[in-house]
């Protein structure tokens, strides 16, 4: 039997002669910095100055750019941020033991986004590994285990040798759907030691497609055509396989309302005559959807944020797209399709018969009609309602915006017009305060012409205040606005916090006064003047902060 080896990756001269002739003075860290660019990396994240040892001088030795954050966890909460706005794998080096522990929320946060992140983590020398206790510093009885149960796949190495290949091991793992973080372990010797090993060329980590079953395509096809009431739900998954476009044109093959999770924001144009918005909303929007006879969920798993706390119950059939396998059927009897959200809606598109239904628009504008309009409620009296429709006005509609868990949020998922995917993320995963600001500041590095916008609540404010310095260090368009929520204290609204009793107010700290003193531009703004600070703020190079009392 003859075996065709065409396809494998080779040399050019010049790496044959680096292979047979290796330049001196590199270490294990230059075979990790080697394989990352050779894979495609061209930016990694970290903490001001304690990269992993070994690799400080590695990474100078090399073309990656090393983006300092600081804190291990917002250095992860910005490699998220990254993954997600280029769907590319962010990688983040961490130290081994506090360092790596401190990042585990935000690696929380990345595994419920799907977001492609790679940590490679020192580990103490190999001589303490397997619970040998030497009393190392930063010694953890097993590592691996705290992170195990949290990322994607774990990858450890114990010699130089296997540098390489758990790298390009993980990275083909963080980008097979369903994407996610990924943990590559390396004692600290093995990346201290000298090596002669040859530089790391050659490199092939292509993510495997995961394609719907056939006969479960030809299944869902005909449940869909043949159906009286069909509806759709399209979550996150669908946002993360740059599967918008193909939703749209099965909708409208067969004529579906669509409503879309918190985390699918965008996948569906918000006014399209089929669009039920962002959901769960309204009782109305999901007595439409539980009364549909096939119900199409698609890349969702209708976790308990995305099914009104597990109060969604659908009547009539459901068929569920999923990348992750655990996901199917986890919450509704479902004809399950394992499968990336694109690969599967271009094979219903290619199987679907087209279905009319000239009353499905006017069902979704009675639906509409009768709940409460998002559009129309951020004209009313409520601050909340005010606030959303002046960062609405001066947000570019491709400018990411990332948002901490506040009241303010939980109502714009449901109202906020995310007029792009991938534009509006928040903290749906882990929930810990202080993921905004340092996730806006990956994001600028994504994209540096591109203005971001990160929303805090005020008291979550000091978590992430640290990072202004790395936003002003690297002049990133970075607009923080923190919004107070207990603006209705009586002190007129003109942003004296002024508490003569020692309250409260007494002890919180005047944000507009600490980002001035880090050389950032700050103001405090009102609900009236909203709309013109942030515009101006936003248009503006490098970061600022903006204070608003929203009451």
């Amino acid at each position: 039997m003859s075996h065709d080896h065409d396809d494998r990756p080779g040399l050019n001269a010049a790496q044959a002669e680096a292979a047979l002739n290796p330049p001196p003075g590199r270490v294990g860290g230059d075979l990790v910095t080697e394989t990352l660019q050779g894979l495609g990396a061209a930016t990694v994240f970290g903490v001001s100055g304690r990269p992993a040892p070994g690799l400080s001088g590695a990474l100078r030795r090399s073309a990656l750019a090393y983006v300092e954050l600081g804190a291990e966890n917002n250095a992860a909460f910005a490699a998220d941020a990254y993954g997600r706005i280029t769907g590319e794998v962010a990688v983040l080096l961490l130290t081994a033991g506090p360092g790596a522990l401190a990042a585990l929320p935000a690696l929380q946060e990345a595994a419920a986004a799907s977001a492609p992140v790679l940590a490679v983590c020192a580990q103490v020398p190999a001589a303490g590994l397997g619970g040998r206790r030497h009393g190392h510093p930063r010694e953890l009885r097993d590592q691996q285990a705290s992170f195990r149960e949290v990322v994607k796949s774990v990858h450890p190495v114990r010699t130089a040798s296997q540098i390489p290949s758990a790298i390009a091991a993980a990275w083909e793992s963080a980008l097979t759907a369903p994407h996610g973080p990924v943990w590559v372990e390396i004692p600290e010797d093995v990346l201290r030691a000298e090596t002669v090993l040859p530089p790391v060329s050659a490199l092939d980590a292509t993510p495997r497609e995961l394609y719907p079953r056939p006969e479960l395509t030809l299944v869902a096809a005909d449940l869909l055509a043949r159906a009286a009431r069909p509806a759709i739900i399209a979550g996150g998954g669908v946002v993360r396989a740059d599967a918008t476009g193909k939703l749209r044109a099965l909708a409208e093959r067969i004529a579906a309302p669509v409503a879309t999770t918190y985390g699918g924001k965008g996948a569906f144009p918000w006014g399209h005559p089929l669009s039920l918005r962002s959901w769960p909303g309204d009782p109305r929007v999901t007595e439409l959807l539980e009364a549909a006879d096939v119900l199409l969920v698609v890349g969702s798993g209708l976790g308990a944020l995305s099914s009104g706390g597990h109060t969604f119950a659908p009547r009539g059939r459901v068929v569920q797209i999923e990348a992750d396998a655990g996901k199917l059927e986890s919450n509704h009897p479902a004809l399950g399709i394992h499968s990336d959200a694109r690969e599967a809606l271009d094979a219903l598109l290619d199987a679907v018969e087209p279905r009319e239904d000239a009353t499905a628009a006017d069902r979704v504008r009675t639906t509409l009609e009768a709940a409460p309009d998002p559009a129309a409620a951020a004209q009313g009296p409520g601050p909340d309602a005010r606030v959303l429709a002046a960062v609405r006005a001066a947000l570019p509609d491709t400018a990411p915006s990332f948002w901490d868990l506040t009241p303010l949020t939980t109502r714009a998922w449901s109202a906020f017009d995310a007029r792009r995917p991938n534009t509006m993320h928040s903290a749906q995963g882990a929930g810990g305060p202080g993921y905004a600001l340092p996730s806006a500041t990956g994001a600028a590095f994504a994209d540096p012409t591109t203005p971001v916008l990160a929303v805090t609540g005020e008291d979550d404010a000091p978590h992430a205040a640290a990072e202004l310095t790395t936003a002003r260090r690297y002049g990133l368009p970075v607009t923080w606005l923190i919004v107070d929520g207990d603006g209705d204290r009586g002190d007129g609204g003109d942003g004296d916090h002024e508490d003569r009793d020692g309250g409260p107010d007494a002890l919180r700290p005047d944000l507009v006064a600490l980002a001035e003193s880090l050389g950032v531009p700050a103001l405090r703004s009102t609900p009236a003047s909203l709309a013109t600070d942030l515009t101006t703020a936003l248009r503006a190079p490098g970061p600022s902060v903006i204070v608003l009392r929203a009451r």
